[in-house]
Protein backbone atom coordinates (compact mmCIF):
# COMPACT_ATOMS: atom_id res chain seq x y z
CA UNK A 1 0.00 0.00 0.00
CA UNK A 2 0.94 3.74 -0.78
CA UNK A 3 0.22 6.91 0.84
CA UNK A 4 -1.66 8.96 -1.38
CA UNK A 5 -2.88 12.55 -1.09
CA UNK A 6 -6.46 13.63 -2.24
CA UNK A 7 -7.41 17.13 -2.38
CA UNK A 8 -11.05 18.12 -3.10
CA UNK A 9 -13.23 21.45 -2.77
CA UNK A 10 -16.72 22.62 -3.19
CA UNK A 11 -18.12 25.91 -2.05
CA UNK A 12 -20.97 26.82 0.36
CA UNK A 13 -24.21 28.88 -0.46
CA UNK A 14 -24.52 30.42 2.82
CA UNK A 15 -22.75 30.99 6.28
CA UNK A 16 -24.85 28.31 7.65
CA UNK A 17 -24.21 25.60 9.83
CA UNK A 18 -26.34 23.22 7.85
CA UNK A 19 -24.83 24.74 5.07
CA UNK A 20 -21.45 24.21 5.40
CA UNK A 21 -21.97 20.31 7.09
CA UNK A 22 -23.71 19.42 4.04
CA UNK A 23 -21.23 21.13 1.24
CA UNK A 24 -18.60 19.12 3.77
CA UNK A 25 -20.67 15.39 3.70
CA UNK A 26 -21.12 15.73 0.20
CA UNK A 27 -17.71 17.00 -0.51
CA UNK A 28 -16.02 13.81 1.20
CA UNK A 29 -18.92 11.11 -0.25
CA UNK A 30 -17.74 12.20 -3.63
CA UNK A 31 -14.47 11.82 -2.92
CA UNK A 32 -14.62 8.70 -1.56
CA UNK A 33 -17.01 7.41 -4.03
CA UNK A 34 -14.81 8.44 -7.11
CA UNK A 35 -11.92 6.93 -5.50
CA UNK A 36 -13.38 3.97 -4.69
CA UNK A 37 -12.48 4.23 -0.69
CA UNK A 38 -13.80 3.08 1.78
CA UNK A 39 -13.67 4.43 5.52
CA UNK A 40 -10.38 1.98 6.39
CA UNK A 41 -8.70 3.56 4.15
CA UNK A 42 -8.81 6.95 5.44
CA UNK A 43 -5.94 7.96 7.29
CA UNK A 44 -6.80 11.00 8.38
CA UNK A 45 -8.16 14.69 6.49
CA UNK A 46 -7.54 18.05 6.82
CA UNK A 47 -10.04 20.63 6.42
CA UNK A 48 -9.56 24.11 5.47
CA UNK A 49 -12.24 26.88 5.44
CA UNK A 50 -12.07 30.04 3.96
CA UNK A 51 -12.28 33.13 6.45
CA UNK A 52 -15.84 34.30 5.29
CA UNK A 53 -16.93 30.81 6.58
CA UNK A 54 -17.79 31.24 10.57
CA UNK A 55 -20.41 29.42 11.29
CA UNK A 56 -19.59 25.92 11.41
CA UNK A 57 -16.06 23.64 11.23
CA UNK A 58 -16.58 21.69 8.19
CA UNK A 59 -15.38 18.39 10.38
CA UNK A 60 -18.49 18.45 12.57
CA UNK A 61 -20.79 17.63 9.80
CA UNK A 62 -18.20 15.00 8.15
CA UNK A 63 -18.49 13.02 12.22
CA UNK A 64 -22.06 12.32 11.06
CA UNK A 65 -21.10 9.85 8.26
CA UNK A 66 -21.36 6.04 9.02
CA UNK A 67 -17.69 5.24 10.50
CA UNK A 68 -16.23 9.04 10.06
CA UNK A 69 -16.29 9.92 14.02
CA UNK A 70 -12.90 7.36 13.94
CA UNK A 71 -10.85 8.94 11.72
CA UNK A 72 -8.73 11.89 12.75
CA UNK A 73 -9.80 15.21 10.91
CA UNK A 74 -8.82 18.59 11.39
CA UNK A 75 -9.74 22.19 10.74
CA UNK A 76 -8.00 25.21 9.67
CA UNK A 77 -8.80 28.39 8.28
CA UNK A 78 -7.18 29.45 4.77
CA UNK A 79 -5.20 33.01 4.61
CA UNK A 80 -7.17 35.81 3.52
CA UNK A 81 -5.92 36.18 0.40
CA UNK A 82 -7.12 38.94 -2.27
CA UNK A 83 -9.33 37.75 -4.92
CA UNK A 84 -9.37 34.32 -3.77
CA UNK A 85 -12.81 31.90 -4.07
CA UNK A 86 -14.95 33.16 -1.26
CA UNK A 87 -17.19 30.71 0.60
CA UNK A 88 -14.99 27.37 -0.08
CA UNK A 89 -13.91 24.15 1.88
CA UNK A 90 -10.78 22.56 0.61
CA UNK A 91 -9.40 18.68 1.83
CA UNK A 92 -6.55 16.76 1.76
CA UNK A 93 -7.48 13.30 2.61
CA UNK A 94 -4.43 10.99 3.24
CA UNK A 95 -5.25 7.25 2.23
CA UNK A 96 -3.59 3.93 1.87
CA UNK A 97 -4.55 2.80 -1.70
CA UNK A 98 -2.58 0.69 -4.50
CA UNK A 99 -3.11 3.28 -7.15
CA UNK A 100 -0.40 4.68 -9.19
CA UNK A 101 -0.91 9.01 -8.38
CA UNK A 102 -1.49 9.36 -11.74
CA UNK A 103 -4.96 7.62 -11.38
CA UNK A 104 -6.00 9.13 -8.19
CA UNK A 105 -9.61 11.29 -8.61
CA UNK A 106 -9.06 14.84 -7.16
CA UNK A 107 -11.83 17.01 -7.06
CA UNK A 108 -12.35 20.50 -7.79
Amino acid sequence: MALRGIRGAATVESNTKEEIWKTARLLMTKLMSANQLNFKQVGAAIFSSTPDLTAAFPTTGVRSLPSFSLIPLFDTQEVNVEDSLPMCIRVLLLVDIEVAFILVRQKN
